[in-house]
């Protein structure tokens, strides 16, 4: 409660203060309304010096607190608080309640005895309300506009989020601050703090407590001059007035030429222009924060000039509650205005312009001059606050933000995406089931027949398959990474879908991201040292460090120099000093234990036994085909796991350097899905040719096959940078290309090794009981031609639904 609130009025005007049934309170409780009170009145005595009166029974009535032992339940009773002993104990002379009513008496007595017959309440059908209405009803407060309850609020595309808090309603003339955050910018990806420029200041600065994601990110949250009241229209507000010198004239005006946005946010929505869309329709799309200002020139001249949004004009969108009266904000928007205000005399206290009606303080737009910006230039900054009522619920208000983009093209991605698995699945298990069906009849016939005649294919090399490769200790510390990160990714993707992961938790996703990454160092150590001991290594320990070490060393040293690159820029998107120590400790306080943790865990366990017996002496690999060559097949085998996702990469890139949200992680999952699928089958087929072709070296060529769709991927970034992002700044682009090849180099390492997991269990089957296993890889590629068929079939009518509702 504020000291500008309706309730701390009321407190001020009381004479008299009643709490009933206070000792069923928590003393803490009491405790809190007293500091409070003290607050809101600046009067340091009991409850502010207002007279309170506690009714109950402070003999026999305590506090119900769960899991509370009796002591603790007592310690928390307000006979325990410091209140207790400025208390004046009044006590009843007679029973009040047993002279009026003498039944109410001995029917206490009787339940006391345990004399009274235990009923039914038998309440009347009328007045119950069935669960399945109560459902629907909570449904339709959820979801506007679902009058039934529909499979489209399933789809993955719903965007569905958990609130973090049913607190904010607000009554009319309850304060709302307005929050301002970084200036942000897509041509130089280079955010800066608000008061960066000399914008109006509060006499305080205050930073909003920020979480390690949003530290990253380059989020500065601070407090600001622009405050007003619930459902109180305020035209025309004179904040302050602002000589501009030369310096900050100059960075003015490069703020505009770079196309920087203001950020500001309110009841944690983020201020928004209303645009229409660029496609002609009626409908309307949000753009996040609003321009510094832009360049223009006068009439009749051609000299370029700068201007400046100096007056915003705020409309706040809330949903009422009829029956409380109290409302909750459900939109911020904000229309900016370069206005060159006047005035006649200019009082400090009540600054009057002459650009705002003296009757209705409205703006005089008709003829007004925009501000421009340059040395020795005044700038008076102003603003207007309209509030409009909405049908829009509190549980829907992001809605607007994310519902910008339309589900189409991503049910065309999952299609496409399907498609190729289809086709991959199709192709893969024609291959096995004409190759390997003709290999076991040819073996067959072989046992019947005794002839003695040399096998060909994969056959030949099974005593090979298992033979340790070059830089064996390499491959573990790779393969043991890349299960970190596909642990990792798979958890955030699993909170992301059920809505944890939501924008309003803003900083959320990078935060879990950073803390997953953290914790899934257990089974990094633990996948890469029980690979090394099945590939007969013996220095575990040292395997261990170089997993705990070597693929995080190289993301912090590119991370190092790119944030030494913005700290020189100025910008607030440089990670502070503090909170590289963070990452430090979480690294070597949190992730290297636990990697070695994992380690020694593996080291304990068996060692995976090869399924045959590793010949002695090598055998010698014939030359390959041309399309067998290890460049050739590597580049081949990472066009399909790319074109798997490289739809939904547009938009990912879209929101990460094009300034928009990216919320629609039903999709976003089920193409991770279909790329693990895509992986593992096309580097199965290949890894299958290769050991037809008689080369057992397959480790690492399982590694790079999959792992090759990041070139792809990185090729893709440089394809988008030169299409789709206007950055001319060097380190700009310097800043674009050093985190795209990071995340290149997380996926290798993640694609690679969902490609070594598929073709180690290959090999593995392949070198066994030839026959029955052979039938079995048959079997599941069967099924997943199957399986592939049905989501096909399945996406396909999702997307019928969506593109032609009207139709069966």
């Amino acid at each position: 409660m504020s000291k500008q609130s309706s309730g701390a009025k009321l407190i001020r005007k009381a004479k008299l203060i009643i709490w009933d049934e206070a000792p069923m309170a928590i003393r803490r409780t009491i405790e809190t309304v007293d500091r409070s009170f003290r607050d809101i009145l600046d009067i340091n005595e009991l409850f502010g010096g207002k007279v309170m009166v506690f009714g109950g029974n402070f003999r026999q009535v305590l506090p119900v607190i769960p899991k509370f032992t009796r002591a603790e339940t007592i310690n928390a009773s307000l006979v325990k608080s410091y209140l207790w002993h400025h208390m004046e104990r009044i006590k009843l002379t007679r029973n009040m309640r047993a002279r009026a009513d003498p039944s109410f008496s001995e029917f206490l007595l009787r339940i006391g005895n345990g004399d009274e017959p235990t009923i039914r309440d038998n309440l009347p059908a009328d007045r119950l309300k069935p669960s399945q209405l109560a459902c629907r009803h909570y449904i339709q407060d959820m979801y506007i506009g679902s009058n039934s309850l529909d499979v489209e609020t399933l789809l993955p595309g719903g965007r569905g989020m958990l609130s973090r808090t049913l607190r904010n309603f607000c009554v009319k003339g309850d304060p709302l601050n307005i929050k301002v955050n970084k200036l942000s910018s897509t041509k130089t990806q280079l955010p800066f703090d608000f008061y960066y420029l000399k914008y109006c200041k509060p006499t305080e600065i205050l930073n909003t407590a920020e979480n390690l994601g949003e530290v990253l990110r380059g989020d500065r949250i601070e407090n600001s001059v622009y405050t007003f009241q619930m459902r109180q229209e305020q035209p025309c507000e004179v904040v302050c007035r602002q000589k501009l010198n030369a310096k900050s004239a100059k960075n003015f005006k490069e703020k505009i030429d770079d196309e920087y946005r203001v950020n500001m946010i309110l009841d944690n929505l983020p201020v928004a222009v209303l645009r229409q869309r660029r496609d002609g329709s009626q409908s309307t799309t949000y753009e996040h924060g609003f321009r510094v200002g832009f360049k223009g020139n006068y009439a009749g001249s051609k000299e370029g000039k700068y201007f400046i949004n100096n007056h915003l004009s705020f409309r706040v969108m809330y949903h009422r509650d009829a029956e409380t009266d109290t409302a909750r904000i459900v939109g911020f928007e904000v229309t900016p205005n370069s206005i060159n205000h006047e005035y006649k005399e200019w009082n400090e206290k009540n600054p009057q312009v002459t650009t705002c009606n003296p009757n209705t303080k409205h703006l005089i737009l008709g003829g007004v001059i925009p501000q421009e910006v340059d040395t020795d230039k005044e700038v008076i900054f102003s603003y207007d606050v309209s509030f409009k009522e909405s049908d829009i619920r509190w549980a829907s208000r992001w809605d607007t933000y994310l519902l910008m983009n339309d589900d189409q093209i991503h049910w065309f991605s999952i299609v496409n995406s399907l498609m190729i698995v289809l086709f991959l699945s199709g192709m893969v298990a024609m291959i096995m089931m004409r190759t390997l069906y003709r290999d076991i009849a040819n073996y067959n016939q072989l046992e019947t027949k005794d002839e003695a005649q040399e096998e060909t294919g994969w056959k030949l090399v099974h005593g090979d398959v298992f033979r340790p490769p070059i830089n064996c200790g390499l491959l573990c510390v790779y393969v043991g990474t890349g299960v970190q990160i596909f642990a990792m990714t798979l958890v955030t993707m699993i909170f992301a879908v059920l809505g944890f992961l939501s924008p309003s938790n803003r900083g959320g996703l990078m935060t879990a991201m950073v803390l997953l990454w953290v914790f899934m160092g257990l089974f990094a150590g633990y996948s890469s040292v029980r690979l090394y001991k099945t590939l007969r290594g013996t220095e575990w320990k040292r395997i261990t460090l170089r997993t705990a070490l070597m693929f995080p060393g190289i993301l912090f040293a590119v991370f190092f120099v790119l944030n030494a690159l913005i700290w020189g820029e100025k910008s607030s998107g440089a990670v502070p000093f503090g909170t590289m120590f963070a990452l430090v400790c979480l690294w070597f306080g949190i992730s290297v234990p636990l990697v070695f943790v994992g380690g020694y865990m593996g080291s304990k366990k068996m060692v995976i036994e090869e399924p045959v017996k590793t010949n002695k002496i090598p055998r010698q690999i014939p030359e390959l085909p041309w399309y067998m060559k290890p460049a050739f097949s590597i580049l081949i085998g990472g066009i399909l796991p790319f074109g798997a996702v490289f739809i939904e990469l547009f938009f990912i890139l879209t929101s990460i350097w094009l300034n928009q949200f990216y919320y629609i992680f039903g999709f976003l999952f089920i193409v991770f899905l279909i790329l693990v699928i895509t992986c593992a089958e096309i580097t199965m087929v290949l890894c299958y040719f290769q050991l037809c072709s008689e080369d057992y070296y397959w480790w690492w060529r399982a590694y790079l096959t999959a792992g090759s769709s990041s070139l792809y991927f990185f090729l893709y970034s440089v394809f988008y940078f030169f299409s789709k992002l206007e950055i001319t700044k060097l380190v700009s682009g310097i800043l674009y290309f050093g985190y795209m090849l990071i995340a290149s180099y997380a996926f290798f390492v993640l694609t690679g090794t969902i490609g070594f997991y598929s073709c180690f269990c290959e090999a593995g089957l392949g070198s066994d009981d030839f026959e029955i296993l052979e039938c079995q890889l048959v079997a599941s590629y069967a099924l997943l031609v199957l399986t592939g068929t049905i989501g096909v079939y399945t996406c396909f009518c999702l997307v019928r639904k969506n593109i032609l509702p009207g139709e069966d």
